[in-house]
């Protein structure tokens, strides 16, 4: 019995020691300057996957040894590995935020990634530790373009030519940016709603015309809406000039003879950019019918995460018999620039500014109202970015009116084109 349990014994001793024997081998142990030489080599000779078994086995016992983990992360980005690229990006430059290098494989990495909107943020980043940086810059104005900010991109490239007119990487760009821009757009917008009970299928056509300039945008639209066997027109423009370096604002005015608009329509709003990728506005819209004039006071808090793009903007509607609230949260996913994302909003409420009733007589019934909201849409572009087109389905669920504490369903197709030239 008793030897038994010695024989026991020593095989379990046999085998921990078997185990033991084993982690020991696969712990590194050798000159990690000639191991991580050869790991290039091989990485070079489209071995990556031998490149970095070896790199990660040397980390294993140089876990600081930085410029291994960022040829390790920089091979992963060659492989369309971004994910894991960036977590070694992100290790490194939380240890040496002042190595440059890092900085412009990671911004790299995330425009490889069709991640634009990271891009720009890591080279804003980058850039308040190494200002004027030409190579950064250069990174930043790409990242630019590709978040549909030409203009933007243009500003920057030119920045490095005032600092060096012989910089021929920045002249090309500055060519190519300067034959692809299009400063000038027109564009149909269309939308029907489809209701179940009480209203007839209404319209909503727009047709615009905008223009960039070095001062902002400036968007000149004819509204035609078809409601109750009516039709009616609108004439509005929206202006968003700049005001200084992430500080820009929105002003507008319309104007109508026809019962479906307000005779006079107005407003502005102030736009600010704020640290960790937020953005806060806030602002007001005035909507004058004959005898009435509704103030809505809105905002909106936004925050751009890669290339995702959450916002939430409120609704505030004050009047005789109180104040009415509404608010909307809207998610975009952004693909490889602004004209490419799939979108979903959300919306509680009743708001005068997005359904421009006429409130003679009624405006406390209606700005009361209860209503819920969900709307899918999704937008892209050709590949020459000349042409941008868009789909919108919504469904509604609005009080009626003159039927309070009922509903009716209401559903919304949307679709917009928009072509842009110089």
């Amino acid at each position: 019995m008793i030897s038994k349990i010695v024989l026991q014994l020593i095989c379990i001793c046999t085998f921990l020691g078997a185990v033991q024997m084993s982690a020991q081998e696969k712990k590194y142990n050798g000159d990690p300057d000639a191991s991580f030489e050869i790991a290039r080599n091989l990485a070079f000779n489209k071995q990556r996957k031998q490149a970095q078994d070896t790199l990660l086995s040397i980390l294993t016992k140089y876990p600081n040894y930085n410029e291994i983990r960022s040829f390790l992360a920089t091979t992963y980005s060659w492989d369309g590995e971004y994910k894991k690229a960036r977590k070694e990006f992100t290790s490194l430059l939380e240890k040496d935020p002042k190595n440059k290098n890092n900085w412009i494989a990671a911004i790299k990495n995330e425009s490889w990634a069709d991640m634009p909107f990271a891009a720009l943020e890591m080279a804003t980043e980058a850039l308040k530790k190494f200002p004027d940086d030409a190579e950064i810059l250069y990174l930043k104005a790409s990242a630019q373009e590709n978040t549909n900010n030409p203009i933007e991109a243009l500003s920057t490239i030119q920045f490095i030519l005032d600092k060096n007119p012989e910089d021929q990487k920045a002249k090309n760009f500055k060519f190519s940016l300067n034959q692809t821009l299009s400063q000038n757009s027109i564009g149909i917008n269309s939308t029907v709603d489809l209701y179940s009970d009480v209203f007839d299928p209404m319209q909503y056509h727009i047709f615009k015309y905008g223009r960039q300039t070095k001062y902002g945008s400036i968007i000149g639209k004819v509204n035609f809406n078809r409601r109750f066997n009516e039709n009616g027109l609108q004439y509005e423009v929206d202006l968003y000039p700049k005001i200084s370096k992430g500080f820009y604002a929105y002003a507008n005015i319309g104007l109508s003879n026809s019962f479906l608009f307000p005779d006079v329509r107005f407003g502005a709003e102030l736009y600010k950019s704020l640290p960790k990728s937020f953005e806060a506005s806030l602002g007001f819209r005035a909507l004058k019918y004959s005898s009435t004039t509704t103030t809505i006071y809105t905002g909106s808090v936004g925050w751009y995460y890669g290339n995702s793009y959450w916002s939430f903007r409120p609704y505030i509607t004050p009047g005789g018999a109180g104040t009415s609230t509404s608010g909307t949260i809207t998610y975009r996913k952004y693909r490889s620039d602004a004209d490419n994302y799939l979108g979903l909003s959300l919306g509680m409420g009743f708001s005068p500014e997005t359904n421009q009733f006429n409130f003679n007589g009624n405006a406390t019934s209606i700005i009361n109202l209860k209503s819920q909201k969900i709307n899918l849409g999704y937008y892209f572009s050709s590949s020459n970015k000349q042409n941008a087109w868009g789909t919108q389905f919504a469904v509604t669920h609005q009080e009626i009116i003159f039927d309070l504490g009922n509903y009716f369903w209401i559903y919304s197709l949307n679709l917009s084109w928009e072509l842009k030239f110089k």
